[in-house]
């Protein structure tokens, strides 16, 4: 057996500020992708996957909800016949590695799915984010449902509000010298500490006024470029950006990436954002000329995300 692939997910825009209701944007990455299978000799890797599903069962089954109604006899059922999931996403870099095992148990298991093939009006996307943010709660302890969403339905997402989502077209990729891009920390981030150290910070006047204000202000302008195509004005906001995050969310970058994040900014070569919630996993990049990027950051593992 072997179940249909889930990609990776890249928050393009509006990590943290989705959780203050601002606007974002997540895309498919294609890159990366997982898919259940079953086998009777499990492997190391394998076997813990197994485990955790045995553990999903259990939260699946306790799971209080009218939302949704799972086939769970048949998941235990499989679970018993060596059923793990098959996943090249790197675990804790903020490329939605829960999210597509959560998209893939949706898919196999869910009684009355909503499909991508369907006219995926508001009301039913609102509904797959509130089952996904459900299921996916199990890995993180709280979850917005967004990586799932993105994985499940595998095109690019507009969040305009917490209750406001669309599918959306993004342009096309040219072959062009610009390039978003990621870069690898070579540690791996936790979600639910960062979540913290944001909590602390929202109690204090001064960090809510400059989330509302100057990181808003830019994430919804990098938006609304990146959809409309505009290069120039785009790397200008991302600047705007990327000063604002290296100013304020500090804890969030690893430290020995705080010098390469500020000296992007001095040297107009590239500019820098958190990919996902920080602490390490990847970084994501912006560039107008890629290969003087991939020549000035050599010591650094990057990968390929988008081209303009």
């Amino acid at each position: 057996m072997k179940g249909p692939l889930f990609y990776a997910k890249i928050l393009l825009f509006g990590e943290y500020g989705i959780i203050k209701d601002s606007k974002g944007l997540a895309i498919p990455y294609n890159s990366f992708q997982g898919a259940l299978k079953k086998t009777e000799e499990l492997n190391d890797n394998a076997k813990k996957s197994n485990e955790n599903l045995k553990k999903f069962y259990v939260y699946l089954k306790r799971l209080e909800t009218n939302l949704v109604n799972f086939r769970l006899d048949e998941f235990k059922a499989d679970i018993e016949d060596g059923m793990y999931f098959d996943s090249s996403i790197p675990q804790g870099y903020g490329v939605g590695s829960s999210g597509a095992l959560v998209a893939s148990i949706y898919d196999k298991y869910a009684d009355d799915k909503i499909t991508v093939l369907e006219n995926l009006t508001r009301d039913k996307l609102m509904l797959l984010k509130q089952v996904f943010s459900l299921m996916e709660s199990f890995f993180h302890g709280k979850s917005s449902g967004l990586d799932p969403l993105n994985s499940y339905l595998s095109i690019p997402i507009l969040i305009n509000s917490k209750d406001n989502l669309e599918a959306t077209g993004i342009p096309a990729q040219r072959e062009g010298k610009g390039a978003v891009f990621l870069l690898d920390s070579e540690i791996m981030g936790e979600t639910e500490p960062m979540i913290n150290i944001f909590m602390t910070k929202m109690k204090n006047e001064g960090f809510r006024k400059m989330l509302n204000e100057d990181f808003a202000k830019y994430t919804d302008a990098c938006i609304d470029d990146f959809l409309k195509g505009n290069v120039k004005s785009l790397l200008g906001n991302v600047k705007g950006l990327s000063k604002v995050v290296l100013d304020n969310f500090k804890p969030m970058i690893p430290q020995r990436f705080h010098n390469v994040w500020q000296k992007g900014l001095e040297t107009n070569d590239y500019y820098l954002k958190l990919c996902g919630s920080g602490g390490g996993g990847y970084i994501l990049g912006f560039t107008k000329d890629y290969n003087k990027t991939k020549e000035l950051l050599k010591n650094y593992n990057l990968e390929l995300v988008y081209r303009f």
